[in-house]
C-alpha cells in the first residue's frame, strides 16, 4: 500500500523538486493492489495542485471518502467531482448538516453540492469489498471522548455541542499474503483518538489526532501514554499540532509526522 500527502498544514520538499503548498486541511491519496483512493480534499483546490505536482492522476481515482463535514475536508470536493467524472465519493448521511465554530463561523461543506448523484450517503458501516470498509462512531460507546472543542451543530435558531456522528473512517484490511495490516484512515478523529484505536485495534493509523490546542501538559502526556501501548503505528499531522506532536513523540516512538508531499509506503 502506498500513500501519498497531498494536502495537510506543512508541506515537504520532495526529492523530484515538486513545488507542494500547504494549507490548513487534509487529503490522501491512496494506492492499494487494486484500488486508488481520496481521502479527503483540502478546503480548496489545492489538493489538485499538488496532486498533478507529484504527477498523481486524480481522474483515474477510482473512489473518494469524505471523512466529515468539515471544510477544510470537503472544501475541494467540488474540483475533485469536476476533474473526476466516475468515482463514488463516500460521505455520511449527516455530513452536509449546518457546522458552526461556535456561533459565529459556518465550517460546513457547500450546501449545493447536496444530493449530487455522485455522493453516495452511508449511514454506518459499510463494507466497499476488496478489503475496505467503511466505519461509524455511531453506537460506539465513547470512554475517552475530548468534548466537542468549542464546535457546533446548528438545529433551528439553537446551537448544540457537535457530537461528530458526520464523522467515519476508512479501513484498509490488507490480504496475508501482503503481511495482513489493518490500516485506518482517520481525517481528524473528533470522536476521540483513543476510543477510536480501541474500537478498532489499527496496526497502522493515519490522520490527525485533533489535540492541536490541548496544553503541554498532563492531560496530553496521558494520552500519549494510552496510544502508545497499543500496538499501532502512528503517522499523523493537520490537527494534531507541530507543538502536540514533538511532545507527544517523546512519549510515542512509533509517532511519525506525515507533511505534504510525502509519501510511505506500508
Amino acid at each position: 500500500m502506498k500513500i501519498t500527502c497531498l494536502l495537510e498544514n506543512t508541506a515537504s520538499s520532495p526529492a523530484s523538486g515538486a513545488h507542494i503548498g500547504a494549507e490548513h486541511g487534509l487529503s490522501l491519496y491512496i494506492e492499494t493492489a487494486n484500488r486508488r483512493i481520496l481521502f479527503d480534499m483540502g478546503q480548496t483546490s489545492l489538493f489538485a495542485h499538488n496532486a498533478e505536482a507529484l504527477g498523481i492522476n486524480l481522474a483515474a481515482v477510482d473512489l473518494a471518502v469524505l471523512s466529515h463535514g468539515h471544510y477544510d475536508h470537503g472544501g475541494g470536493l467540488a474540483t475533485f467531482l469536476e476533474i473526476n467524472q466516475t468515482a463514488p465519493v463516500y460521505v455520511t448521511d449527516t455530513a452536509f448538516l449546518p457546522h458552526y465554530n461556535g456561533t459565529q463561523k459556518y465550517i460546513g461543506l457547500d450546501t449545493s453540492l447536496r444530493g449530487h448523484p455522485r455522493l453516495r450517503a452511508v449511514s454506518g458501516d459499510l463494507s466497499l469489498g476488496g478489503g475496505l470498509t467503511l466505519l461509524s462512531l455511531n453506537g460506539r460507546e465513547r470512554n475517552h471522548s475530548l468534548g466537542s472543542f468549542g464546535l457546533t451543530e446548528q438545529v433551528g435558531d439553537t446551537f448544540i455541542p457537535d457530537d461528530f456522528r458526520h464523522e467515519q473512517y476508512l479501513l484498509i484490511e490488507e490480504p496475508l499474503s501482503e503481511g495482513g495490516k489493518r490500516v485506518l484512515f482517520s481525517g481528524c478523529s473528533h470522536a476521540g483518538i483513543l476510543d477510536i484505536v480501541e474500537w478498532f485495534s489499527p496496526d497502522v493509523l493515519i490522520g490527525g489526532f485533533r489535540v492541536s490546542k490541548m496544553a503541554l501538559g498532563e492531560e496530553l502526556a496521558a494520552l500519549g501514554d494510552a496510544l502508545a501501548s497499543r500496538h499501532t503505528h502512528y503517522y499523523t499531522c493537520h490537527c494534531t499540532g507541530e507543538a502536540q506532536f514533538a511532545f507527544l513523540r517523546g512519549k510515542m516512538p512509533t509517532l511519525t509526522y506525515l507533511a505534504g508531499g510525502e509519501t510511505i509506503c506500508l
